[in-house]
C-alpha cells in the first residue's frame, strides 16, 4: 500500500490515466462484452495502433523541448512515396526481392532523418518558432509529394515487403511488435540516459540548460532527427498495411497526435512527461475508437468528444498542477519551520 500511495505521488498524471484506461476497459467489457473482448478485435487494435503510435511518439519528441513538430505526416507520407518508387521497380529496377526491400529501408530511414535534421536546422539555428518552421516544411514535403505523384496514389509495392504488414507473430503483429520494442528503447532513452536528462532540462528552461554547458542547438537537431524518423517508421507501416503510398493519407492523424500527448501527461510548453504515459493514452485512444466504430458513431460525433476530452484533460492538468505546486510550496514551509 505504502508503494502504491509513492506512486500515485510520484506521477499523478501517469496514475489518473491509468485509472481512466481501466474505466474505460471496465465500460467496455460490460457494454461490448466480446464484440470488445476477443482475438480478432485485439489483433484489428493491434495492427491500427503502430502508425498511429510512432506518429504520436514523434509529436511527444517534439513537445518535450517545448515545441510541435505539424510536418510529422506530410514527413511519413513522403517517405511512404519514395520507398513506394524503390519496391515498385521505378527507382530501382536493377534489383528484386529482399535486395531491394533493403535499398527501400535504407532510403527510407535516411530521407526521415534528413527532414528531421532540416526541422532541426531550421529550428536551432535561424531560431525560427516550431510551429512556423515546421508548418512550412509540412508545406514542402506536400508540395514534394504532389510533384513526384501529381496527387495519384503509388503502388504496385512487391509481396515481399508488403507480407511485413500482414505478418502475426505468437498472435500478435509483428508491426505491433515493432511499435512496442521501439517505445521501450525510447522511454529507456528518455529516462536513464544522459541525452534523455539533457533533453528533459532544455525543455524545461532553455537558458538554465544553456549556462549549464548543454549544447541546446545539438540537442534540438537530435530531437527532431529522432522525430523525423519516428514518423519515416510510421510512413513505412502505413506502406506496408495499405500497399500504397499518397499525399494526404493520415492527416486526421495530426490533431489526434496532439490530444493524445496532452491525455498522456506531455508539458506543451516543454521538460515534462513520460513515454508510458504517451503509450498508454494511444491504448486509450484505440480502445475508444473501437468502441465508437462497434456504437456506429458519426465521424462529427467523434470530433465532439474527441474536442471534449481534451478540453477535460487540459483542466484536469491545470487543477493537477496548481495541487503539486500548491503541495509542494506546503512541504517547503513545513521543512523551514522545522529549522
Amino acid at each position: 500500500m505504502k508503494r502504491l500511495k509513492q506512486f500515485i505521488n510520484h506521477d499523478l498524471n501517469l496514475s489518473i490515466l491509468i485509472g481512466i484506461t481501466a474505466v474505460v476497459l471496465l465500460w467496455s467489457a460490460v457494454s461490448f462484452g466480446t464484440s470488445m473482448f476477443s482475438m480478432r478485435n485485439f489483433q484489428s487494435m493491434a495492427f491500427q495502433i503502430p502508425e498511429f503510435g510512432f506518429l504520436a511518439l514523434a509529436m511527444m519528441l517534439s513537445n518535450m523541448i517545448g515545441g510541435i513538430d505539424l510536418s510529422i505526416i506530410a514527413n511519413a507520407n513522403v517517405v511512404a512515396i519514395f520507398t513506394s518508387y524503390v519496391l515498385n521497380g521505378q527507382w530501382a529496377a536493377g534489383t528484386e526481392g529482399i535486395s531491394r526491400v533493403l535499398l527501400a529501408l535504407a532510403l527510407a530511414i535516411v530521407c526521415s532523418c534528413l527532414f528531421g535534421f532540416f526541422n532541426g536546422f531550421l529550428v536551432s539555428k535561424t531560431s525560427a518558432p516550431p510551429l512556423i518552421a515546421t508548418l512550412g516544411t509540412m508545406t514542402l514535403f506536400k508540395g514534394l509529394g504532389m510533384a513526384l505523384t501529381g496527387g495519384s496514389s503509388v503502388g504496385g509495392i512487391i509481396p515481399e515487403f508488403a507480407a511485413v504488414g500482414k505478418a502475426i507473430w505468437f498472435g500478435v503483429p509483428v508491426i505491433f511488435w515493432i511499435f512496442l520494442i521501439v517505445t521501450v528503447l525510447l522511454g529507456f532513452i528518455m529516462s536513464k540516459s544522459g541525452f534523455g536528462r539533457k533533453l528533459y532540462l532544455y525543455g524545461t528552461n532553455a537558458t538554465a540548460s544553456r549556462f549549464s554547458a548543454i549544447p541546446n542547438e545539438r540537442i534540438c537537431t537530435l530531437t527532431f532527427i529522432l522525430t523525423g524518423l519516428l514518423s519515416g517508421i510510421a510512413g513505412l507501416i502505413i506502406l506496408s498495411r495499405v500497399n500504397s503510398a499518397k499525399v494526404g493519407y493520415g492527416d486526421s492523424y495530426l490533431l489526434q497526435t496532439m490530444i493524445v500527448c496532452v491525455i498522456g501527461g506531455i508539458d506543451p510548453n516543454g521538460g515534462r512527461g513520460t513515454v508510458w504515459g504517451v503509450l498508454i493514452a494511444v491504448l486509450l485512444m484505440q480502445i475508444m475508437s473501437s468502441s465508437f466504430t462497434i456504437m456506429s458513431l458519426s465521424p462529427y460525433t467523434k470530433k465532439l468528444i474527441w474536442g471534449f476530452m481534451l478540453i477535460l484533460v487540459l483542466g484536469l492538468n491545470h487543477l493537477i498542477k496548481t495541487y503539486t505546486n500548491r503541495r509542494t510550496l506546503r512541504l517547503s514551509m513545513k521543512g523551514e519551520n522545522q529549522l
